[in-house]
């Protein structure tokens, strides 16, 4: 790809001055709207920002572009005039070293008293006790358990561990890492990506179908082969242990049905780099019934009956969801903040009320009318042959 012509890049830098001042760094938004207002296509302004020197998050520098020292460049000298006083451009002290000031990113989770292994718990914690390299894609709908099994999966074998939270605008700088003003210096800091490799941590990657096609910069990552940063020309090779982990709410196909609107059609070529895929149910009524009278101890509000008919509720709507009854579900991690609730209100139809407001009107009432007929929900779990292995902290 061709680079912003000089002329161009100055013509850029005079409309960001005009519009905003003489700024030592402007926003990636103030850049598009000097492109804009130029007439040029919005591709200049991403195409410009990929060449500039970028500070901080969405922050660039223009270096060596000051109107005032091109003005002394061009002026004659002459020696018969008053010599004038041209102010220096401010000098960009640019990377004087490599830092990796924060490691707090870098951790070994502590057990979760609350959490239930269940399902594909074990396939997770074999995987990661292999201490290989296997990236394994997590596939569900939310609120499942996919992120916890991983971090307790962690805690469990107490491996370091590093989540990175996907976005929409996580970029190569979010992820491998970028210029940052530390002390008054400009240095290149590592990210989290470079942190877990060099501590041959387990990368989870959360929520991998938010991101854009900037996330395919994680694709020599996910070969398990050293990186070069381009930015330092510095080669990071993994350490021993270093695997990947994604979830996502959909297997990178987008949401059809529109429930995740945010989740973005992911490049097949990145998808193909996972060695395995694991689809994530929801737990079978016993399991969950076993989350919930942990939390219910956490919470120091013990109610036998209560849980046990929230566990028949929660399954009889995910049926009914299932079976195309219901527009929306509720999920385990729902339950466990009604318990929550209840643990404040002591009230379990006010918890319930509170915690099922985010649905629709009709939904809610329906969800409701539910729970005041369902009966004491022991018949559920009486049916319930839960045949899944279940390995306890």
């Amino acid at each position: 790809m061709k680079n912003t012509s000089y002329t161009m890049k100055n013509e850029i830098h005079e409309q960001l001055k005009t519009t905003n001042g003489d700024l030592d760094s402007y926003t990636n938004q103030m850049i598009h709207e000097a492109v804009s207002a130029l007439g040029q296509p919005r591709k200049i302004g991403d195409r410009l920002m990929r060449e500039l020197t970028k500070v901080s998050r969405g922050r660039y520098i223009f270096s060596n572009s000051s109107t005032k020292v091109l003005e002394a460049q061009k002026s004659p000298t002459d020696s018969s005039s008053p010599t004038s006083v041209v102010p220096k451009a401010p000098v960009i002290n640019m990377s004087v070293g490599v830092s990796s000031t924060v490691n707090d990113s870098v951790y070994v989770p502590e057990k979760d008293p609350t959490f239930v292994g269940w399902g594909n718990f074990g396939i997770v914690k074999n995987a990661l006790s292999s201490k290989q390299f296997f990236p394994i894609y997590i596939s569900g709908l939310s609120g499942n358990g996919k992120t916890v099994m991983v971090e307790q999966a962690c805690a469990q074998l107490k491996r370091e561990y590093v989540r990175v939270q996907i976005s929409p605008e996580t970029d190569e700088d979010d992820l491998l890492g970028g210029f940052r003003l530390i002390n008054g210096e400009t240095v290149f800091q590592k990210g989290p990506v470079l942190k877990a490799m060099e501590h041959g941590a387990v990368l989870l990657i959360d929520e991998l179908d938010r991101g854009t096609n900037k996330i395919m910069c994680l694709q020599g990552v996910l070969e398990g082969k050293p990186v070069m940063m381009k930015k330092t020309g510095e080669v990071i090779t993994p350490a021993p242990g270093f695997t990947v982990v994604a979830t996502a709410n959909t297997k990178g196909r987008g949401s059809d049905d529109g429930r995740y609107s945010g989740a973005n059609i992911i490049d097949d070529a990145f998808i193909e780099r996972f060695v395995a895929t694991i689809e994530q149910p929801y737990a079978t009524p016993s399991v969950e019934k076993k989350i919930l009278d942990r939390h219910i101890e956490k919470h120091d509000c013990q109610n036998e009956s209560f849980v046990t008919k929230l566990v028949a509720w929660g399954s009889i709507i995910r049926k009914t969801f299932e079976d195309g009854g219901v527009d929306d579900f509720v999920s385990t991690r729902r339950l466990c903040h009604i318990i929550h609730t209840f643990s404040i209100f002591n009230d379990e139809k006010r918890a319930i009320e509170l915690c099922t407001n985010r649905f629709d009107s009709e939904v809610k009432i329906a969800f409701m009318d539910l729970y005041e007929k369902i009966g004491d929900g022991s018949q559920i779990l009486a049916e319930d042959a839960d045949t899944t292995t279940t390995d306890t902290l």
